[in-house]
């Protein structure tokens, strides 16, 4: 049964190249795509997506504030910000709202696909300058001890790495891995970590 996926895109043609996009892509269909916030909360809940694709800036309101209402009425699925901005405090909202990854549209279409296969393994991708910029804003706050301790010789391996801003399919290539693989080792890192993010882990990781 292929992944189903909504898209939550004002811009018309960034709209119809996201659709092209899943279409195109093995284990992956376009169930509803929404040109507003309205319309998304309306559609979204009936079509029942696997993941939301969803931009920030959309003419009757904010993305953020409709990912929080539809993270409300179907929690288990995953949505994904994918945006032009990149500013901190956009970012801890939208990671507030239950956001479950952070992609900037500048993103290529092979790193796209691959925070897609991220969301389905249990990862939260995030565009590495995202990452940076969020622990260089939240270190100043990190609570003293060593939270890796439990992690195994691998994580911690996989964790450095996350932590040099590399995206899943960059710590895959540089340790001979899958990049399913990478995601299944972020997922025992965040459980044991007690984190929801790959920020919150490289948070816990610096400190």
């Amino acid at each position: 049964m292929p992944t189903t996926i909504a898209i939550v895109e004002d811009n018309a043609e960034i709209c119809e190249e996201l659709e092209r996009v899943v279409a195109e892509a093995p284990g992956f269909q376009c169930v509803c795509s929404c040109r507003n916030a309205e319309s998304a909360l309306q559609d979204i809940p009936a079509a029942k997506p696997d993941i939301v694709i969803m931009d920030v800036s959309l003419p009757d309101g904010s993305g953020i504030e409709c990912t929080r209402q539809l993270k409300r009425l179907l929690p288990d699925t995953q949505i994904m910000l994918f945006t032009v901005h990149d500013d901190a405090e956009q970012i801890f909202q939208a990671l507030a709202a239950g956001a479950n990854g952070y992609l900037l549209k500048r993103a290529s279409r092979a790193e796209l696909l691959d925070a897609l296969q991220a969301l389905v393994t249990g990862g939260v991708p995030m565009s590495a300058e995202i990452a940076r910029k969020v622990i260089a804003s939240f270190r100043p706050e990190l609570p003293a001890g060593d939270k890796t301790a439990s992690l195994t010789p691998r994580e911690h391996t996989v964790l450095a790495k996350l932590a040099e801003g590399r995206s899943a399919k960059e710590i895959a290539t540089a340790l001979s891995i899958s990049t399913a693989t990478v995601n299944a080792h972020l997922k025992h890192i965040y459980q044991k970590l007690h984190v929801r993010s790959r920020v919150e882990a490289v948070i816990a990781y610096l400190k």
